[in-house]
Parts: C-alpha cells; structure tokens; sequence
C-alpha cells in the first residue's frame, strides 16, 4: 500500500498525525482520495476554502501535485479529506482501490487521541465572560491588556485544575 511522506497546501507543510491515499472507483470514474489527521488548528485555517493546491509526497519518492477538493466531515478528530477526479489511473496502479458502494474505507483515526493531537498543537478560542466582582477588582481587571488578561484567566483556570484535580 502506498504511503503519505509530506503534505504541503500552497507550498507550506502540515503536520500530519496519520494519513491514507486511495482511489475510489464509481460508476462516473475515479478519484484520488486522500484523508490526513491533523491538528484543530489547521483545520480552523481551511475549513471555508473549496479548492486547495495540495503537494504530496509519497514515501517512494514520487509526488502528486495537484488542486484538490475540500470535503467536510463532522464527529471524530480533526482531519482534512481532499479529493480531485482522475483521468488515467495507469501511474496509480499500486494505489488502494475501493468501490464507492464499499463500505470499509482506511480508519486513519486508529491509534490516535485528542489529547495527543492538542498537545502538539492547541486552539486557542474566545469566549466572553459575565461575571460578578467586587468593583476593586472590576477596575483593576479594565486596566489591565487583553493579552495580560487571557494569561491571568489561563493561570488561574490550571491552579484551580491542580488544586482540585479537575483535570
């Protein structure tokens, strides 16, 4: 079965957990299908793209360049899964095949956890609070940077964590 080396989306690489790269054979023709597992962040970055100029590199030397599909998927772990239409399949022919109607396609999830994923590379998100405090600390709090505030909230979530074990 072949295997994935590197995958470069517009010339910059991704960090890829797992991959898969097959063929799937319908009654309208093939297409390449390539499913990676990567982090939350990468996928927040492309996720409203269509079409992406995808590099991938096969751990037998050869490359595949070509503008890809973005296909979305809900549930599981964060993966991108990129498709393009072949013509000639003849410089694909050690490629797994599968039919459309199969209902076993490679599990590119196995083996790999959230946890290990975040901790290579963690999303940050915003999130707005309501809270009620003494009016000393909601004035020290308003002079405080936005930066210097996320990194007080976020110390003050981890001590509580560590002193509760909430972890």
């Amino acid at each position: 079965m072949v295997k994935v080396q590197e995958i470069k989306i517009d010339g910059e690489g991704l960090h890829v957990f797992n991959s898969a790269i097959y063929i799937i054979e319908s009654s309208t023709g093939y297409t390449l299908q390539l499913d990676a597992v990567v982090s939350e962040v990468v996928v927040l970055k492309y996720q409203n793209e269509v079409t992406l100029l995808v590099e991938i590199e096969l751990q037998d030397g050869r490359q595949i360049t070509s503008f890809m599909h973005l296909k979305r998927l809900s549930g599981g772990l964060p993966q991108l899964n990129l498709y393009c239409e072949l013509n000639d399949i003849d410089d694909f022919h050690d490629f797994l095949m599968i039919n459309e109607n199969d209902s076993s396609y490679p599990n590119v999830e196995d083996g790999i956890t959230l946890e290990e994923i975040r901790k290579y590379e963690m999303p940050n998100e915003k999130i707005t609070l309501k809270l009620k405090l003494p009016i000393e600390q909601t004035e020290w709090l308003s002079e405080q940077k936005p930066g210097d505030l996320s990194n007080i909230i976020k110390e003050a979530i981890y001590d509580y964590w560590r002193k509760y074990e909430m972890k």
